[in-house]
């Protein structure tokens, strides 16, 4: 399927590994020129690496930036002034029991997670409105309806995501701009290996913890294994194509069940 990507130019934040790579590696595949970012010009120089490995003739580039630091994603805006395609991507996490959460966490969780995604679509979502056409994707995530209580900091950023997300895809009627979100469930990526070696007990190997991790804290999930980042990376790209015009201001569940909400 083409997904008429060609020459649009994409965003992704966060993606040097994981998720954010591998949205960035099928946007590349798709003909959209990509912009990376990292937290180093190292991760980003390698993240480029892969990406030209499997899509030689792509157009890939990247920005180091924090996401937070305010100046450093100033800085980013100055250097990408416009895109096409916006995807809020990066995210921070972490399993701490709530009352031994500080308020300082609570702001830098809030910092990277839901204010990264306004500054930059403060800048580039009037910009998509005056060319009538553009796509912002906040990569949100099922805990965004299920709170997880092994970190309630984290789920609380991501439901304000879908708030941010919907808010505005109210302001984008009658146009050819949508905003949606992404709602992954756990997903096989970098950050998801090192939580599991936290949650899982001394001597158990990763099977025995990804089981007990489904059985115990996901029992839901129908598909019983974590989610591929290239089956979230499959949807998003979709998503971010012209053939997703009628998907506007939803929620889009790439969770292998675990909500069992049908609403």
């Amino acid at each position: 399927m083409d997904l008429q990507l060609t020459d649009k130019i994409a965003l992704v934040t966060g993606s040097t590994a994981g998720i954010g790579l591998a949205i960035a590696r099928r946007l590349a595949a798709e003909g959209a020129e990509v912009i990376i970012t990292g937290r180093t010009e190292g991760r980003i120089a390698e993240a480029r690496a892969v990406i030209l490995a499997e899509t030689p003739q792509a157009r890939v580039r990247g920005v180091a930036v924090d996401f937070g630091k305010a100046d450093e994603v100033a800085n980013l805006l100055r250097e990408v002034p416009r895109v096409d395609l916006l995807v809020n991507n990066v995210g921070i996490f972490e399993p701490k029991p709530f009352a031994e959460i500080p308020d300082e966490e609570w702001v830098r969780f809030f910092e990277v997670n839901v204010l990264s995604g306004v500054r930059l679509s403060r800048q580039y979502f009037p910009l998509m409105l005056a060319q009538d056409w553009g796509r912002i994707l906040f990569i949100s995530s099922e805990s965004a309806l299920q709170i997880p209580q092994e970190m309630i900091h984290y789920g609380t950023t991501k439901t304000a995501q879908l708030a941010v997300a919907r808010g505005l895809a109210e302001l984008t009627k009658g146009t050819g701009v949508t905003v949606n979100s992404v709602l992954p469930g756990p997903t096989a990526s970098e950050g998801v290996e090192e939580f599991i070696k936290k949650m899982a007990a001394d001597g158990k190997s990763k099977e025995e913890a990804e089981h007990d991790f489904f059985r115990n804290d996901r029992p839901t999930s129908l598909l019983q294994r974590f989610i591929s980042t290239d089956e979230v990376a499959n949807m998003v790209a979709f998503l971010c194509s012209p053939l997703a015009a009628a998907t506007n201001g939803a929620s889009v569940r790439v969770d292998g069940g675990v909500i069992r909400s049908i609403g």
